[in-house]
């Protein structure tokens, strides 16, 4: 008998799945729910639960649904792509025409591999890295997110730079012993890193723009000084643009920025909103990988028929400037509500409402927030059926979907609750 009622749900996955979430971010104690919301479907900018309650949604999968939920072109794309067959181990055009319009597109890409994950894109980026200088060590930011990776799951000390520590059980201290945590958007702290450990630098990695502290912006300088950093220390800079690129522009963050890293790193929206990631870079650094290269990386569902035709999907169709006229906005116009009830951080369209009268520009920040009046706030406005992300140190993103009615209803729930 078909289960129809979100608490038995509740019940049935915490028998069977570890905290009954399959990713910690779709749990939402941190809010101050026990159970999560189990969605049944999506269409447009809305999601219906297993009970029947719609909700404006500001989560969009974490991102990757520019054109919103059940998009017919990307749902007939895929279609077609199944019925020619779901996975094959073998390359196909759709692999080539996806990897063209990525180059096309990213302004350092001269080549790309395309993987399944963000966490797979970042540890085949940071072994390359490695590979390519004879390096070991990686400098990277506290708030800063890349996935699950071992060497990238550390956590800073209080010093300015600090040698990582395993920041979860299972991660041995000699893996995150390489890992050195600066403070993100302080020069200085970068600086006296690279000084201190740059002789052993194989790369520094950041994202562009924070976007798992909540949306926090690089300052003026920031990344131009990170570039500088590496060009002096012969180490690669890596850009994490999983969540920025193709959103805040069609060439990332390193478009709108005007900065070039050696290494990109994509996801979300590059596959369309189905499993599909990739990295890519300078040519000379990327003809390291197997199997023209020594350094090796594998993945059997690389270049999936289906997230290479969803991918393709959305990535044609960001050609065409207005789609980003249109994103900026919307985005604009949800901000201009919002202010009056935080602090607003926006780059293109994704935004956070930090509950804060300070703005946030580190992980220490976004720390200070009220959070507790952020889990009241997230609760008020999924009774009013508004989907935040379940954490203050996430983002809302902008989709083609949403329009002038669900940022009304979004800023009037707001409001009510202030």
């Amino acid at each position: 008998m078909a289960l129809t009622t979100q608490s038995e749900l509740w019940r049935r996955a915490t028998a069977l799945i570890p905290g009954g979430v399959n990713s910690p971010v779709r749990a939402m104690r941190a809010v101050g729910l026990e159970e999560p919301v189990f969605v049944r479907r999506g269409e447009g900018a809305w999601i219906e639960d297993v009970n029947g309650n719609r909700y404006v949604d500001w989560v969009m999968s974490w991102g990757p649904l520019l054109f919103g939920h059940a998009d017919p072109e990307t749902v007939e794309a895929v279609t077609r792509a199944a019925a020619a067959g779901t996975s094959f181990g073998a390359p196909t055009e759709a692999e080539v025409e996806l990897a063209d319009e990525i180059v096309a597109a990213v302004p350092s890409v001269e080549m790309v591999r395309l993987v399944s994950s963000g966490t797979e894109a970042s540890m085949s980026a940071i072994r390359l890295a490695r590979a390519s200088t004879q390096r070991d060590r990686v400098i990277k930011f506290a708030g800063c997110y890349h996935g699950h990776v071992d060497a990238l799951l550390a956590s800073a000390g209080s010093g300015v730079a600090t040698l990582g520590i395993p920041s979860t059980p299972g991660v041995p201290s000699a893996v995150a012993a390489d890992t050195i945590v600066c403070p993100f958007n302080d020069v200085n702290a970068i600086a006296e890193a690279v000084a201190r450990y740059g002789e052993g630098l194989a790369c520094i990695l950041v994202e562009p723009v924070a976007g798992n502290m909540g949306v926090v912006l690089p300052e003026p300088g920031f990344l131009e000084a990170l570039r500088a950093l590496c060009d002096a220390s012969g180490a690669l800079l890596v850009f994490d643009e999983v969540i920025t690129g193709f959103r805040v522009a069609r060439g990332g963050a390193q478009g709108l920025y005007g900065v070039r890293p050696d290494l990109t790193i994509l996801g979300k929206i590059v596959g369309g909103g189905l499993p599909l990631a990739a990295f890519g870079g300078r040519a000379e650094v990327m003809e390291r990988l197997a199997p023209v290269g020594d350094v090796y990386q594998a993945g059997t569902l690389s270049g999936n028929p289906l997230a290479t035709a969803a991918g393709l999907s959305v990535l044609r169709r960001l050609r065409d400037p207005a789609v980003y006229e249109e994103l900026e906005g919307c985005a604009a116009r949800l901000v201009e509500g919002l202010a009056p009830f935080g602090r607003v951080q926006r780059v293109g369209a994704m935004l956070t409402l930090f509950q804060s009268e300070e703005p946030v520009r580190d992980f220490d920040g976004a720390q200070q927030c009220d959070t507790e009046r952020y889990g009241a706030l997230f609760r008020h406005l999924l009774g009013q059926g508004v989907y935040v992300a379940p954490s203050q140190f996430e983002a809302m993103f902008v989709s083609l979907a949403h329009g002038d009615d669900e940022i009304d209803r979004t800023v009037a729930a707001v409001a009510d609750f202030a």
